[in-house]
């Protein structure tokens, strides 16, 4: 576990014999992993700036800012930019593990959508060998978490947590409530639509 360090002498009134403060993650996605993470992949694809955006349906312009983490994207245009470089969408969000990782309830890393009340937690992305990812959803009532393809063999398991959720591909959704379990393949068109309010499941997506 990674800990902090009170400045010694700083003259703050930290208490030097206190023991340091474990670090916490960040509550936000942090603009800098997405960031060196685009910049990472498209230079392992070969493909220029302007290419990547044409593939991925967004501007160029928008590209350029979040390689420089000045953008601030929602979760609809990483999907489109992990699909357009062939990639699991966590390797465009997970940040370097400790030895000992804990995430505590509204804490980690979190992507918001842009036309939805949908909050998506990275909890654990697959490592190398095993291409599997876990989040922790939220969703409430009066929107729908439209999401198009992800990349070829993708698959999709859920769990409900709280409340009741419909879920599932476009022409073959399902009812769930807490504790109901679904598995349905993640490279068609499919959403998710909270039933009640306070609705949050677990979600493991494995890719192929």
């Amino acid at each position: 576990m990674v800990r902090g360090r009170a400045n010694e002498g700083s003259g703050t009134g930290v208490d030097e014999g206190a023991p340091p403060t474990p670090r916490t993650p960040p509550s936000r996605l942090p603009r800098e992993w997405v960031a060196a993470a685009l910049r990472r992949e498209r230079a392992k694809a070969g493909i220029s700036l302007s290419e990547l955006a044409k593939r991925a349906g967004i501007a160029k312009s928008t590209l350029s800012q979040l390689e420089a983490a000045t953008g601030n994207p929602g979760i609809e245009t990483l999907w489109a930019l992990a699909v357009a470089l062939g990639v699991p969408f966590s390797v465009l969000v997970e940040s370097p593990a400790p030895a000992v990782t804990v995430i505590r309830a509204g804490e980690g890393p979190t992507m918001h959508a842009e036309h939805a009340s949908y909050a998506g937690t990275l909890l654990s992305a697959g490592p190398s060998g095993v291409r599997r990812d876990i989040y922790h959803a939220a969703l409430e009532p009066g929107s729908v978490r439209e999401s198009e393809p992800h990349i070829p063999g993708s698959m999709e398991h859920l769990v409900v947590s709280t409340g009741r959720l419909l879920v599932g591909p476009r022409d073959a959704t399902v009812e769930l409530a807490a504790g109901d379990y679904v598995s349905f393949r993640g490279d068609v068109p499919h959403l998710y639509e909270a039933l009640e309010r306070g609705t949050t499941f677990v979600l493991v997506m494995q890719h192929s």
